[in-house]
């Protein structure tokens, strides 16, 4: 799960820096220090809504996670990784484009807003990572209920995730790769 949660950190932190960094060089309407000012308020309290958002949601699946079974299809981290950003990848260039596009009149608060949407994101895997150190287990969404885009790990169709051993799979708690 905290993979699925975490495969959107990297691609929202890197526009939003890039984004942020050619904003800062238009001037735009208000100029550039309250873009700044008002793009860190705007990061602070973006991190903030995304790191806490659904956190029931996602503490009640993790104390009802099952056993994995036999018969459930569990995918590495890299093919969740790859899965997630192919099925949002358009989402991403357009976010890109309105974080770009809204430096004309605030410069760098929409990519500073994009960063701290994808810090939230590493807050909230961080988070779970800690639930499954403290549960000695993996927890894992089943493949066929992450929808079609792969980036729904408490969406209306996940009924309940399944925990392995932490020694399962090629990821660590949290999301991270295994070292």
């Amino acid at each position: 799960m905290a993979v699925v949660v975490r495969a959107g950190a990297a691609p929202l932190w890197w526009c939003g820096v890039v984004a942020a960094g050619i904003g800062v060089l238009v001037p735009g309407l208000t100029g550039r220090r309250i873009g700044v000012l008002a793009g860190a308020a705007l990061f602070i309290v973006a991190a903030a809504v995304v790191a806490y958002g659904r956190r029931k949601r996602y503490a009640a699946l993790v104390r009802s996670a099952d056993r994995a079974g036999k018969h459930d299809v569990l995918q590495d981290r890299a093919v969740t990784l790859r899965n997630w950003r192919r099925g949002h990848r358009w989402w991403l260039l357009l976010a890109f484009a309105a974080a770009l596009g809204s430096s004309f009149a605030v410069p760098a608060a929409g990519g500073m807003l994009l960063a701290g949407a994808g810090v939230g994101l590493w807050l909230k895997a961080r988070r779970l990572g800690r639930l499954e150190h403290a549960e000695q287990a993996l927890i894992w969404v089943r493949v066929d209920w992450l929808g079609p885009r792969s980036g729904a790990p408490v969406g209306k169709p996940v009924r309940a995730v399944r925990a392995t051993g932490v020694a399962a799979g090629d990821a660590a708690p949290g999301g991270a790769r295994r070292r």
